[in-house]
């Protein structure tokens, strides 16, 4: 969801500066808007224009109720699918398009031979090779996939070659962005 929702932290938050990557805390009090709120996460701005996310466990921050798609997940569905479920969580926080449908999950291969759990391994790519985000979004990929009961291990690479373009984005994903 893209919206411009005023909301006022009701405790300290630790928050992720965008676009560079850093840690911060945002203090109680704080005046923000959510100008996204897609796959359990915030996108957040405060008075200053600088712009930070807030990831699901700190929803309560902002009056919300954390939101998981775990429940909808089939258990009785292919691991494959569940996996890929779970990228489809994933969103960049300055764009309203999960990272599969935008185009930067380069390869996901799923190994589910080992006694302790399936391994898996993603190839994935940003918009732009200097961006800050990119190990914020490798370790979202990770904590998802491993919230999986039937994966023991993820690793995610971050790959720029072939660079990543807007031809790589599904129709849908140009829908959404008014490119089609």
């Amino acid at each position: 969801m893209y919206s411009r929702e005023p909301a006022t932290l009701t405790r300290d938050v630790e928050v992720v500066q965008i676009p560079d990557g850093l840690p911060a805390v945002l203090a109680k009090g704080s005046r923000v808007m959510i100008t996204q709120e897609l796959g359990g996460t915030f996108t957040v701005m405060n008075d200053y224009g600088a712009m930070f996310r807030i990831d699901e466990e700190n929803a309560d921050a902002l009056g919300k109720e954390a939101t998981t798609a775990d429940d909808a997940l089939d258990e009785d569905a292919p691991l494959e699918e569940r996996v890929w479920a779970q990228l489809r969580r994933c969103y960049d926080p300055e764009i309203p398009v999960n990272i599969v449908d935008l185009g930067l999950i380069y390869d996901c291969t799923i190994d589910e031979q080992p006694a302790d759990g399936a391994r898996v391994q993603v190839k994935m790519t940003l918009t732009a090779p200097g961006c800050g985000m990119g190990p914020v979004l490798a370790d979202d990929v990770k904590r998802r996939v491993e919230s999986l009961a039937a994966v023991a291990e993820t690793e995610v690479e971050i790959v720029f070659d072939p660079p990543w373009g807007p031809n790589m984005m599904t129709e849908a994903a140009k829908l959404e962005l008014g490119l089609m």
